[in-house]
């Protein structure tokens, strides 16, 4: 069975995609969780990531870092981690690798933190830009494929690739059109979802550079956490 290596559900939004694909999906896991270490020294996490970073899974004698790695290795087994249809697969995988290796603004000025209600000082052009075209795609995906989710009916690595948007969105008060918004509560409706941000919540752990992140942005209004 795969072993997935995850750090805090609180603040790892790269956990979060292959766990949530995996456990929407019915697909067998077993969750290895390692927290984070105050003061950013996550050497430990050597010992099970060629990085050092999560999330990493292992099968066996294969290790596989890095998200997107994880889904497509996964998919080599479970073939519904992709859509069926050729056309919205090749959307759902360009849509993935865009949030892969995009919208850097989003991640640095709005840090994962599910427990965190967070009124941000601004709204810099950067982050609205992030936000504009985050809104454009899932409005393209949604109408193309029919929705409720971006490929169709049924949920695949891409929903999986945008979920910590769905939290930063509402954690921060972020402002999306009214399609993007039901795309947004409809993910946050999900039971593995929904899993996920109450496993965050009830985490002991407080780690300073990940609240600082949180807390140099913008004012934070409530603490949901334990």
């Amino acid at each position: 069975m795969y072993q997935l290596f995850i750090a805090n559900k609180n603040y790892s939004s790269w956990s979060l995609r292959p766990w949530l694909l995996m456990h929407h999906l019915e697909i067998p896991f077993n969750e290895q969780l390692v927290t984070f270490e105050e003061g950013g020294s996550w050497k430990k996490f050597h010992s099970f990531s060629p990085t050092g970073l999560v999330p990493c899974l292992i099968d066996g004698d294969i290790t596989v870092w890095d998200s997107l790695a994880i889904v497509e290795y996964v998919a080599e087994d479970f073939p519904q981690v992709w859509p069926i249809n050729r056309l919205a697969r090749s959307w759902a995988r360009s849509a993935c690798a865009e949030m892969h290796s995009g919208f850097s603004a989003l991640r640095n000025i709005c840090a994962m933190n599910c427990g965190l209600i967070v009124d941000l000082v601004e709204i810099p052009p950067l982050l609205q830009k992030d936000i504009n075209r985050i809104d454009e795609l899932w409005q393209e995906g949604l109408k193309r494929f029919e929705g409720p989710f971006l490929t169709g009916e049924e949920f695949t690595a891409v929903d999986a690739f945008f979920a910590p948007v769905a939290i930063r969105a509402q954690n921060y008060g972020l402002k999306f059109s009214g399609v993007a918004k039901q795309y947004i509560d409809h993910l946050l409706s999900l039971p593995s979802m929904k899993k996920w941000i109450s496993d965050a919540l009830q985490e002991p752990w407080r780690e300073t550079l990940h609240e600082d992140e949180v807390r140099n942005m913008g004012v934070v209004i409530e603490d949901l956490r334990s």
